[in-house]
């Protein structure tokens, strides 16, 4: 990576419906050897594949269709979607660039996002026959929800109960940012460490201060949170929700999920509905949040809502003028991980120190990131930070071991 690309201008700001100085920014492709984007493509998605495919009983069609699948994407070019697909048209607008060409040579944004697409299409998930609406991540999500880490995490909630509301509301914050870290799609691929392995973690930026200031205590306020992953990060998310609600910081939560699979353990409604039951069945503090988020869900308080746009491959910049008016009513909006960031900023090689709220201008509303850094793209860091990260000889952009709280008001 170049000085010029790993810190290419992302100054001033443009009042419109896209981030700031998008043509100042060179749009991260997958095509560098050796780089994060290229690894995705290269080792991850391959070895999603595999996965896939030896986690159901899939029939001859589906293993053909993953067996082609993943040849075009090791040795062959971008292919469309068939015609007669339900949403080939959306597709073949945004693709047509790109329809033809390596998959490394796709704006790496559009090319993840695609790939998942055509792998839900290869297993059936939108066809008509016996595998249609099963999701294909489904067995990494239950495994991981089942698991003793979720055990002890849901057990460190009875101590915590005990300490000042601040105290508590410091550390849920907290838990709901580094829950990121447990993505699956993290850690797909074979040999890649756990996040948090190779580093001790840290904020490299921190609003936090001003994330509470928009949430005052007695606030009749609608809260939106942009879910990621299920799973070991949805959990902390409730549980933050859970506090909002409980201490009147919010008297209303829109819970904002992907309509169908996506990137691995992305949040559906059914795992809303899996982590709330969990919650519910355990002992202690867990299982009373967990009661009062179903009761919240009934009485309107807590909203689960989902827009095809969450499963698009475009910067929220594009967003439909539906789901903008949903984030502007809101007083805040929370995103959470790192795929959500990448769209509102744009997955873009920005200099890190450009302005986050100039990026974000566009956004309706107060905006806040809560992100792991788990790919390349990042703004709104202070000049010391980034010349201290630059000079510790880590992985900081990519290793899920820092993390930021950023906000726009």
């Amino acid at each position: 990576m170049t000085e010029k690309t790993s810190r290419a201008s992302g100054e001033g700001a443009a009042r419109s419906s896209a981030p700031a100085a998008a043509s100042d920014a060179p749009v991260i492709l997958s095509n560098e050897p050796g780089s994060f984007a290229w690894g995705v493509l290269a080792k991850r998605h391959p070895a999603l594949v595999q996965q896939v495919r030896d986690a159901f009983p899939y029939g001859r069609p589906q293993h053909e269709a993953l067996d082609a699948l993943l040849d075009e994407i090791t040795d062959g070019v971008v292919e469309p979607l068939a015609p007669g697909e339900r949403d080939h048209g959306r597709w073949a607008a945004s693709g047509k660039e790109y329809f033809g060409r390596s998959w490394y040579d796709a704006p790496f944004l559009w090319a993840e996002s695609y790939f998942y697409r055509r792998l839900l299409g290869a297993v059936g998930y939108f066809g008509t026959g016996p595998w249609q609406g099963v999701d294909p991540f489904a067995p990494f999500k239950k495994a991981e929800l089942g698991g003793e880490a979720v055990e002890e995490e849901l057990r460190a909630l009875d101590p915590l109960a005990k300490v000042p509301a601040e105290e508590r509301a410091t550390a849920l914050l907290h838990a709901s940012l580094w829950g990121n870290r447990a993505d699956l799609g993290f850690r797909v691929a074979a040999g890649e460490p756990e996040a948090g392995d190779t580093a001790a973690p840290r904020l490299v930026a921190d609003d936090s201060a001003l994330l509470w200031q928009l949430l005052p205590v007695g606030s009749a306020t609608t809260v939106a949170v942009v879910a990621d992953n299920a799973g070991r990060e949805l959990i902390p998310d409730l549980i933050l929700i859970d506090h909002l609600l409980e201490h009147r910081q919010a008297d209303r939560v829109l819970l904002h999920v992907k309509p169908y699979p996506y990137y691995v353990s992305d949040a559906m409604t059914a795992d809303v509905v899996d982590c709330l039951r969990r919650l519910i069945e355990a002992p202690g503090d867990a299982g009373r949040i967990g009661g009062r988020l179903w009761k919240a869900m009934g009485a309107g308080n807590l909203e689960v809502r989902t827009h095809p746009f969450f499963c698009a491959p475009q910067p929220y910049g594009e967003m439909p003028e539906d789901l903008r008016g949903e984030f502007e009513s809101a007083a805040l909006t929370i995103l959470k991980g790192d795929l959500n960031y990448r769209r509102l900023v744009g997955d873009q090689w920005w200099d890190p120190t450009a302005s986050f709220a100039d990026l974000t201008t566009y956004f309706p509303g107060a905006v806040a990131a809560l992100r792991t850094l788990k790919s390349d793209v990042v703004a709104g860091l202070e000049e010391g930070t980034l010349d201290a990260l630059e000079q510790s000889g880590d992985a900081w952009r990519t290793s899920g071991t820092h993390a930021l709280i950023q906000v726009r008001r």
